[in-house]
């Protein structure tokens, strides 16, 4: 899980899909990204 409050660049649903995607095809984990008041 990494949480960021980069909002414009890596907090995107979209992004987030792609780095899973690149994860899923070179064999590793899905991550999770969240913003900090989605952990809280």
């Amino acid at each position: 899980m990494f949480v960021s409050w980069n909002f414009k660049h890596i907090v995107h649903f979209d992004k987030i899909r792609g780095f899973n995607s690149v994860n899923i095809r070179e064999g590793l984990p899905p991550i999770a990204i969240y913003s900090p008041l989605e952990v809280i």
